[in-house]
């Protein structure tokens, strides 16, 4: 009975160091919805909220760039989710890698189909065109389909639009 009950002591103190450990929460990212004409996402962000905005609605950045550098551009991005806000320049990229909901189907969707979406190009290039909107410049990419590949909603007018490499 000594033996059983010394076991049974020493087994629990072997015990004790593992009930210590804490459960640590990963940060659940909500979906990202954006409203293309408006520039809009889930509680209200846009192309000038701050880092610390979007890190509290978002927490599950993939990267921080606090201050611009030489080679990379400030901002919080989401490279798993395949989108990225340029802080510093106020605009929002949207990759086709994309995992949240667009309220226009545009990715994906072919150059020649988005005159009834979008009217004519303000500005129009072999692989790019940008659209004036009420809240600055939408600027759709294609690839060599002529299918959108990637956007970026910009509060800044095409004159003073100035992106990242």
């Amino acid at each position: 009975m000594i033996r059983k009950t010394f076991f049974i002591i020493y087994a629990f103190m072997l015990c004790i160091p593992t009930l210590k450990a804490q459960l640590k929460r990963t940060a659940v990212c909500p979906v990202f919805t954006v409203d293309v004409l408006n520039a809009v996402l889930n509680d209200g962000l846009n192309p000038q909220s701050t880092i610390g905005e979007i890190n509290k609605s978002f927490p599950c950045s993939s990267e921080i760039q606090e201050q611009a550098s030489a080679n990379k551009c400030a901002g919080i991005f989401f490279s798993d989710k395949g989108i990225y806000f340029f802080t510093d320049r106020d605009y929002i990229e949207i990759k086709e890698n994309f995992t949240g909901r667009l309220s226009l189907p545009l990715m994906g969707a072919k150059r020649n189909s988005l005159f009834k979406l979008l009217g004519n190009p303000k500005i129009k290039d072999i692989s790019w065109d940008a659209y004036q909107t009420a809240y600055g410049t939408l600027v759709l990419y294609y690839n060599k389909l002529g299918k959108i590949n990637k956007l970026q909603l910009s509060s800044k007018n095409t004159e003073a639009l100035k992106l990242c490499d």
